[in-house]
């Protein structure tokens, strides 16, 4: 049997439904670091944030300028990565791509095209894409999309762990269904799910993982395709506002590791509260 066909795991959570976060209270130990949250009023400036997905629509309203453009082609030869005009397949990009604009609106938003039209795409090309753009050095890559193939993941893993020691911080979407995918199940990329809360400017920290946070992705508005705007759901669009956070950190504070990223993700959560540990 095909390993990815199993059911999951008991107990893993894919996205946060019929609970809030008074329900996934996390208590942490020691003392919240004043860095934790002086990034508040950081805007993204000068972090270099690379969309994986299905292309970005140049001048999109909500999106504005586009700094890089990128296609992945599969031809009798194999696989390049060509530079071409901003443009977008199907909508899927776009929507990642303003929510990013909305929550980092000074970074620098680039993209790597991986699926066609019909949000089709195989894994070659997209580890293809996601090769290029880790080893171009950019600080943070939104991956709204995975892969269910087993025989991709080792790969993605080792590429995961690439991106990690090359402190290039992959924010990667969980699967919206309970079936195994990747790279999201790896600990070297931050993993995201959509929550259900109406603050849409609340994150929280999965005290169950291998989801490792929750982010606004239900119901929500995204930029698409003919600078339109659509409604949709789905844990693609809580990725980008998690990987938008992570440039508005990375603008404060460039030297962070991507573990470090990751704490403070952690301790800035709004279920998670700072405690002392207990006497024994």
């Amino acid at each position: 049997m095909d390993p990815v066909r199993r059911a999951p795991q008991p107990g893993l959570v894919w996205s946060l439904r019929g609970r809030g976060p008074q329900d996934i209270a996390v208590t942490a130990d020691g003392e919240r670091p004043d860095a934790v949250r002086d990034w508040e009023d950081a805007r993204g400036h000068g972090v270099r944030v690379c969309v994986v997905d299905s292309g970005v629509e140049g001048d999109h309203p909500l999106v504005g300028r586009v700094d890089g453009s990128w296609t992945v082609e599969e031809h009798e030869g194999g696989i390049s990565v060509r530079e071409t005009e901003p443009g977008d397949s199907c909508g899927h990009g776009t929507a990642c791509a303003g929510i990013i604009r909305r929550t980092a609106p000074e970074c620098e938003l680039y993209s790597v095209q991986v699926l066609g039209s019909g949000f089709a795409g195989t894994g070659d090309v997209l580890l293809a894409g996601l090769r290029w753009a880790v080893r171009q050095g950019f600080d943070v890559i939104n991956l709204s999309l995975s892969t269910t193939r087993a025989r991709f993941a080792e790969e993605l893993r080792a590429l995961a762990d690439e991106a990690y020691f090359r402190r290039t911080v992959i924010v990667a979407s969980a699967h919206n269904t309970q079936v195994e995918s990747f790279p999201w199940r790896f600990a070297s990329v931050v993993s995201v799910g959509s929550h259900m809360e109406d603050d849409p400017d609340l994150h929280l920290y999965n005290p169950q993982p291998p989801v490792e946070f929750f982010a606004p992705g239900q119901n929500v508005q995204v930029a698409w395709l003919g600078g339109r705007t659509i409604r949709t759901t789905g844990n693609s669009f809580a990725t980008p506002y998690v990987t938008g956070l992570c440039a508005r950190i990375l603008s404060r504070h460039p030297r962070l590791t991507p573990f470090q990223l990751k704490n403070a993700l952690y301790l800035s959560a709004a279920n998670v509260r700072i405690g002392t540990r207990g006497a024994s």
